[in-house]
């Protein structure tokens, strides 16, 4: 008995093989009844409908190949088999002679069955969900091979329809050489995301190909999302400050719109908040800036020039003076939160320097007399005062004079002479 043909010429795991064998009499008595039955192991089963036990009624002696019988069985291959070369047993049962005389052969022969590995691979994953706009980012695929056959000269591309996003420095092909069974590799694009793209979700079109077991080229096509746009970021600075009120100018200095942004100033040492202390400025696209106003006073020790223990003022808790010595103190601390484009809320935190002018300026909450605003007040009563004086000596000087000259009129011309 031998095996004369297999199709296909590799067992592929999940498809059915067909084996077909000739059975010749070589000896030199006639045979009947002869019995040929397939015994599989793993991988391979019985295929439903097919039986893998067969008979030939006779076969007589001394046959040449072309009075062989032709047997076909048909087995199943296991559909997560490995790659590898498998063994299974057929057996031979015949009769010869008649009647008491007859006599039953038996034979096993082991026959080795190649079996070809699944080519498939898949992507896993992308490291990363989303990217930013206008921003060079890192774009990672995950391919493993998930058949149970290495995998052989794969290229790797993609490309996304809209024309959003591109690779920079290089082109979106890869190139895998070998990849075995169960295995994975990493391959990593640099992209960026178009400037003015509106954020939102966008599909990628991913393309693998390889070569299978007998060079033939195959494709495996499947589609990634990637969300372009998301967080944003602020720049804080001090605007102004009047009567106790201190105004900030917030810019959202990112590339993504920022919904509903809430300003706030959280409580921190050295500074008090009177009444609000968030305000919601509302939207604000990227490039644009507001302004948020806060009354604050500060409650950190402030010294005033002279230096001495008597020129020392301190802001209370009540509130005090916020002076152009708090620029060496601690920065106001500020806080945003914003709604990013995939609808998550954001919280970021600034800090900023209380740049204020030369002098004293009033903190909003300030109570009891301003030792600077005394100063002004007394130089501006002495000035007065210099003022009228010189007025009031002025008009004395003008009354003398015009008695003199009234005097010196009123005389006799012959009075004058004498």
């Amino acid at each position: 008995m031998n095996l004369t043909n297999q199709n296909p010429d590799s067992a592929r795991p999940g498809e059915p093989v067909e084996l077909t064998f000739s059975v010749q009499n070589v000896g030199n008595n006639d045979l009947k009844d002869i019995t040929v039955t397939v015994e599989p192991e793993y991988p391979f089963t019985r295929l439903s409908g097919e039986s893998l036990e067969k008979t030939v009624s006779y076969l007589n002696a001394r046959q040449d190949d072309n009075d062989a019988a032709i047997l076909k069985f048909k087995m199943l291959t296991d559909s997560n088999a490995s790659e590898g070369t498998y063994e299974i047993k057929v057996t031979t049962a015949s009769k010869s002679g008649s009647g008491s005389s007859s006599t039953t052969y038996t034979t096993t022969k082991t026959i080795y069955l190649e079996v070809r590995g699944k080519e498939y691979a898949q992507i896993v994953t992308i490291n990363k969900a989303n990217i930013d706009i206008a921003k060079e980012e890192t774009l990672e695929f995950i391919i493993t091979n998930t058949g149970t056959s290495p995998l052989k000269n794969m290229v790797v591309s993609w490309k996304d329809p809209k024309g959003v996003i591109l690779p920079v420095y290089s082109d979106n092909t890869r190139y895998i050489k070998y990849l075995k069974a169960d295995q994975s590799v990493n391959v990593a694009y640099s992209v960026m995301a178009d400037i003015n793209a509106n954020p939102g979700l966008y599909p990628l079109d991913v393309n693998l190909s390889f070569e299978d077991y007998e060079s033939n080229e195959k494709n495996i096509q499947t589609t990634a999302g990637l969300f372009v746009g998301g967080e944003t970021d602020f720049d804080v600075a001090f605007s102004e400050s009047a009567a106790g009120e201190i105004s900030l100018s917030v810019a959202n200095v990112g590339n993504n719109m920022a919904y509903s942004v809430k300003v706030s100033v959280p409580k921190q040492d050295g500074y008090r908040v009177s009444g609000s202390s968030s305000t919601i400025v509302g939207n604000l696209e990227k490039g644009d800036y507001t302004i948020a106003s806060f009354n604050v006073a500060s409650t950190q020790a402030a010294g005033v020039s002279g230096g001495s223990a008597s020129g020392t003022a301190k802001a209370s808790a009540e509130g005090g003076n916020i002076t152009s010595t708090s620029r060496d103190s601690n920065p106001l601390k500020i806080q945003i939160e914003y709604t990013d484009a995939k609808g998550e809320r954001i919280t970021v935190d600034k800090e900023v320097e209380l740049e204020l002018t030369s002098g004293n300026m009033t903190a909003q909450g300030a109570t009891g007399n301003n030792g600077g605003l005394s100063s002004y007040l007394l130089y501006i009563v002495l000035i007065v005062l210099a003022g009228g004086a010189f007025v009031y000596r002025k008009k004395i000087q003008e009354k003398i004079q015009a008695r003199k000259e009234k005097q010196s009129g009123s005389k006799k011309p012959e009075s004058r002479d004498n």
